[in-house]
């Protein structure tokens, strides 16, 4: 299956003749655009796999489109520019760019640098869902321990008795034990 590709480039020439050598790596060039503006509603509409952005060196507005892009998108971006500092560098991949490649693109290794950025950009995402797990388990355990302190002031009970009790209650109502959590601490900020 043939990948679709965005292209962006702030030079027309360069542009098509990056286009040509997508479509001649076996990619699907969909569009190619001078600027990044807007790029964020285009991904979308044209139902782009990967961005390729080249340019000579990105500059604010071209990274936050890029970053759009990347984190609300979920599309991987690859940049291809002359500009090698650090700074711009490290912009870039805050950015959510998934490769930069300095020294442009060199037809003969496009699909190479593409496949290592979408292989890179999968797993920063599984990553990143790890991570909101992570969060959300550690968040709802905090509410399970505040609900349980509840139940053990105002039942005297032990921390065992409390967390068996909102087991009980969450099978009996075919809940989860953060539904129940939730209904504790709201019951017990409506009585004081």
């Amino acid at each position: 299956m043939s990948l679709r590709v965005i292209v962006v480039d702030d030079e027309s020439d360069r542009g098509q003749s990056v286009k040509d050598a997508l479509e001649a790596e076996g990619f699907t060039v969909v569009a190619v655009f001078g600027t990044g503006a807007g790029l964020h509603s285009k991904v979308g509409e044209l139902s782009a796999d990967v961005i390729i952005v080249d340019m000579d060196s990105p500059d604010r507005d071209t990274l936050e489109d890029m970053r759009r892009v990347s984190l609300e998108q979920r599309r991987p971006v690859v940049m291809f520019a002359q500009d090698g500092k650090p700074e711009t560098i490290r912009a870039a991949i805050e950015a959510g760019v998934a490769a930069y490649v300095v020294d442009g693109l060199k037809p003969d290794r496009v699909r190479a640098v593409v496949d290592v950025a979408i292989a890179r950009f999968a797993q920063f995402h599984e990553l990143r869902s790890e991570l909101d797990k992570a969060r959300s388990t550690l968040a709802e355990r905090k509410v399970i321990e505040k609900a349980k302190g509840i139940l053990m002031k105002r039942r005297k009970v032990d921390e065992d008795e409390a967390y068996r009790l909102m087991r009980r209650m969450a099978m009996d109502g075919k809940l989860r034990l953060i539904d129940i959590a939730n209904k504790i601490i709201e019951a017990a900020e409506l009585l004081g």
